[in-house]
């Protein structure tokens, strides 16, 4: 294992170098001939993309996503985040959106991880009172960029060490996690995390529909009843889920529906007409449609050119 970074012993610019430097390294080891690694750590998963790649679709869930070599991209409707090793990309809700590596080659891969985001641990830190409030107000949507600080990084590159000593992650990763959500509130980034956890705002009420849909996405949507639920009138339930996700819940709901289908196709097996009714289409003419708006193929034919594309990876 590379020696720990002395933080006192050198500028910012030099910690982040070598901390990125350090990471990249157990990274590109992590995940020799994998695009996506889950670990033995259930809140990390690590990346690597030895390409640029053309937006691919992808589910996006709370979390942090810092680059160690390379850039990347999210698409959020008609908002883009670029990122690299200056920056890091937090998501507060769980929407979807288009992922991309703009700089990667087979010599020097896009590393990085994702750190997913427990909202609970953000309300305690913000509770116990020993963090100011932010003085700038959290800007729209649901995904922001914020600066890369060694403060940051560094419980980062312990947290990856621990997948060296898998008989210490039960006792030291909680408290690492923990150190690095105390972290992100202290980033200039601070005010979106304030704002999804504090209950009673906007943000916080939009994360409950986007709870209470995703647990219920098979029943019939009245969205009265989904205003009523997060106390907001339906008018501003559609004004701010917008702003935050850049759909509607309507949207929202179908796009969580097509997911599954192509879940339960690919995973459970199920043809096309089953795992639309399941999902709650009462039309299979119309799953058909919608699903090839989104994935641009026919439902069999995606799910086909899937398999053959998991074949091919494990060969």
């Amino acid at each position: 294992m590379d020696k720990p970074v002395n933080l006192a012993e050198c500028d910012d610019k030099d910690m982040l170098d070598s901390l990125c430097m350090q990471m990249a390294t157990a990274i590109e080891r992590w995940t020799v001939g994998k695009e996506d690694s889950s670990t033995a750590i259930p809140s990390l998963e690590l990346f690597r993309r030895e390409s640029p790649t053309q937006p691919s679709n992808c589910k996006i869930e709370p979390s942090l996503v810092i680059v160690v070599q390379g850039a990347k991209q999210l698409l959020v409707g008609n908002r883009s985040y670029a990122y690299d090793t200056s920056h890091f990309l937090i998501n507060s809700l769980d929407i979807p959106g288009n992922s991309q590596a703009l700089e990667a080659s087979t010599d020097k891969p896009c590393l990085g991880l994702v750190f997913k985001l427990d909202l609970r641990i953000i309300a305690e830190l913000i509770a116990e009172g020993s963090l100011p409030p932010p003085r700038e107000r959290a800007p729209d949507g649901s995904s922001t960029l914020g600066t890369i600080t060694p403060a940051l990084l560094e419980p980062c590159n312990r947290l990856l060490a621990l997948l060296d000593e898998p008989d210490t992650i039960s006792v030291l990763a909680p408290l690492i996690e923990r150190e690095i959500h105390f972290r992100l509130l202290r980033t200039d980034q601070a005010a979106r995390l304030w704002q999804i956890a504090s209950v009673g705002s906007m943000s916080h009420r939009v994360a409950r529909a986007i709870d209470w849909l995703r647990v219920n996405y098979a029943r019939p949507l009245r969205i009265e009843e989904l205003a009523t639920y997060v106390q907001m009138s339906t008018s501003n339930l559609h004004l701010h889920f917008r702003q935050l996700t850049s759909m509607s819940p309507l949207q929202y709901q179908k796009w969580l529906r097509l997911h599954e289908a192509r879940s339960l196709m690919l995973n459970d097996r199920l043809d096309a007409g089953t795992a639309a009714f399941q999902v709650g289409y009462e039309s299979a003419s119309q799953f058909s449609r919608e699903y090839s708006r989104l994935f641009g193929v026919p439902p069999k034919r995606d799910i086909e050119e899937l398999r053959r594309q998991s074949t091919l990876l494990q060969s």
